[in-house]
């Protein structure tokens, strides 16, 4: 999988969404090997999204398509200053990874002197994490480069994720996600209350 990154502070919400459901219904049908976005707008006014694709080399030829360039040239007006890219073949995922059920999705963003073992911390419990905290679906956790980490977790609603944050993992696992959120530093958070979610295919 790779998946690209997007965050800009939104000056339109409304028009960044029509442009969203424009790429669905217009453009998505020709990208070959599209997986799916999540995106969504934190209360600050910032845009984040994550497209999934089934590698590096479909994403760039959905870049260079005439078309892709046409609607991203009328969607960047709906944008306040800089957009800001990341890119990442480095992806792990716990559960099902992103899931379209979501009510609630918590996007984080950070540093580490060691994404890849944060990652491997954080993604190597399935079973328990289904056990314990049955309101995340999944998630998904992406190594950006020079330490740059940025993870996306999937809940059912939000009021099931801030009562399963008041609880405590299993004693297997506990040591593991200490490790790991010691790891990711001070991440910045996204709360996306009104995701949207789209599948490609």
């Amino acid at each position: 999988m790779f998946i690209q990154v997007i965050q800009a502070k939104a000056s339109d919400e409304a028009g960044i969404r029509r442009g969203m459901d424009r790429w669905r219904d217009e453009l998505m049908p020709g990208a070959t090997g599209y997986l799916g976005t999540t995106a969504g707008f934190a209360d600050d006014g910032t845009f984040i999204a994550l497209a999934r694709f089934e590698s590096e080399d479909a994403a760039r030829a959905n870049s260079e398509r005439p078309e892709q360039g046409e609607w991203w040239a009328e969607m960047s007006k709906s944008f306040d200053g800089e957009v800001d890219f990341l890119d990442s073949a480095g992806i792990w995922t716990f559960r099902d990874g992103g899931s379209d059920d979501a009510g609630f999705v918590q996007v984080m963003r950070g540093r580490s002197d060691d994404v890849q073992r944060m990652n491997e911390l954080m993604s190597g419990h399935d079973d328990q994490i289904q056990a314990a905290r049955p309101e995340i679906l999944g998630g998904v956790m992406i190594d950006g480069g020079d330490g740059r980490w940025v993870n996306a977790f999937y809940f059912t609603d939000e009021a099931a994720a801030r009562e399963g944050e008041k609880k405590d993992f299993p004693p297997e696992m506990q040591a593991d996600f200490e490790e790991g959120m010691r790891l990711g530093g001070e991440p910045t958070f996204f709360d996306l209350r009104d995701p949207v979610l789209v599948s490609g295919g």
